[in-house]
């Protein structure tokens, strides 16, 4: 068989309905569904609309609880980068602070030694 060829599927009315009551329970996502019974997501939202035990004509927002937890650690990414670009700031700040008072004791600009060294070696 090529790999062009179409492997049609038929699942039970129960299998359908099981799956359902599992996606209306939050216990699976219509995602996981598709992916684990190599199933179009089309497929998916018709078993629900066929067997589920929303009103006809209501509109369902599927996928909500995942785009949520999506938006949730994204968010906590952002807060990770912030903390971490806070304390890389900090650092700066103090060794900035470090090199102008160690300037000042020595009686000379260390900033513009190390420049000099830096460029030379360029």
């Amino acid at each position: 068989m090529s790999q062009k060829e179409k492997i049609i599927k038929h699942f039970s009315e129960a299998f359908k309905r099981e799956k359902v009551t599992l996606f209306e329970e939050g216990k699976i996502t219509a995602i996981q569904i598709q992916r684990m019974y190599s199933v179009s997501s089309a497929a998916v939202y018709k078993w629900i609309a066929k067997y589920g035990n929303t009103p006809k004509g209501e509109r369902i927002v599927f996928e909500k609880a995942s785009e949520e937890l999506k938006t949730l650690s994204l968010m906590q990414k952002v807060a990770e980068l912030e903390r971490a670009l806070g304390q890389a700031h900090l650092q700066l700040v103090y060794s900035n602070e470090v090199i102008s008072v160690a300037s000042t004791e020595l009686g000379y600009d260390l900033k513009k030694k190390h420049n000099s060294k830096s460029s030379k070696s360029c």
